[in-house]
């Protein structure tokens, strides 16, 4: 079945669910499915209508032919694919939770369509992950050669050692929550993926982003330095500040969910 003959919303596994007069959308990073959201969504639905959905790479999706990597070799594609989805839904003015690359997507979409958001807000996002002579992506080129390498020779090796990467070694069910969902993924899609995001320069798309931004950064983030949290609010060209999750590695809706919440209320000022 192609996309023309079925709604973006079937495709994603799109629901919306809670009560309030605005809408917040939660849109998952690389690997992941709209379940890592979980811990913090009781908190959510008392207050907005909240979007879940699954990007069309994920494991969850039923038709893995509605994805072709060879499209989704920026990240344009996937805002293409969130701006057709709220339109389907007739969405507007939405505040937007997107953790690591969906950060980035959910800026493009933006700059296309600013009168879609409300407020971006970026959770462990990055406009580019390698290191350059006046900027710390946390990678250098070869670090970022040898992960492509672990995904084509030893993808099982790198599977259970990219989610003890990214998600707190001091909780691991939330690791095996995340592994599962990596698991889930189609090996096919993975590697080039991973290279469109691990690979990513979007720092001039940063000055563009007129939306009002905050920048959620986890203190001990192995993936994310603190300072990209800094240059992108610097480059950002709307208003932007920085909030800090006192926490480890990439996924504080998993392993720090009240610390994460307690920092959403207070930046959008809703009551716990």
């Amino acid at each position: 079945m192609s996309m023309l003959q079925t709604s973006l919303k079937a495709a994603m596994n799109a629901r919306v669910i809670g009560s309030g007069s605005e809408t917040m959308i939660l849109a998952h990073g690389f690997g992941g499915d709209q379940s890592l959201w979980d811990k913090i969504l009781p908190y959510l639905t008392k207050h907005y209508h909240v979007l879940l959905f699954d990007w069309l790479c994920s494991g969850t999706v039923k038709d893995p032919n509605l994805y072709d990597p060879l499209k989704y070799t920026s990240f344009d594609a996937f805002a293409d694919d969130l701006i057709a989805l709220m339109d389907e839904l007739h969405l507007t003015s939405s505040v937007f939770v997107g953790h690591s690359m969906s950060g980035m997507i959910g800026c493009i979409a933006s700059i296309k369509r600013p009168q879609l958001f409300s407020k971006l807000i970026l959770v462990g996002s990055s406009p580019s992950y390698i290191t350059t002579n006046d900027y710390e992506g946390g990678f250098d080129g070869a670090a970022i050669d040898n992960m492509m390498s672990s995904i084509e020779s030893d993808y099982e090796h790198w599977t259970s050692s990219f989610a003890k990467l990214l998600v707190d070694n001091n909780d691991p069910l939330s690791i095996e929550h995340y592994f599962k969902c990596l698991k889930s993924m189609n090996p096919e899609f993975v590697l080039p993926l991973a290279k469109a995001i691990f690979r990513s320069d979007e720092r001039e798309t940063l000055e563009k982003v007129t939306t009002p931004c905050t920048i959620v950064q986890v203190k001990n983030d192995l993936v994310v330095p603190n300072s990209v949290a800094y240059y992108m609010q610097k480059k950002i060209k709307g208003e932007a500040t920085v909030e800090f999750v006192n926490a480890d590695r990439h996924y504080p809706q998993l392993t720090a969910p009240l610390e994460f919440i307690h920092v959403l209320s207070r930046v959008l000022g809703f009551e716990i």
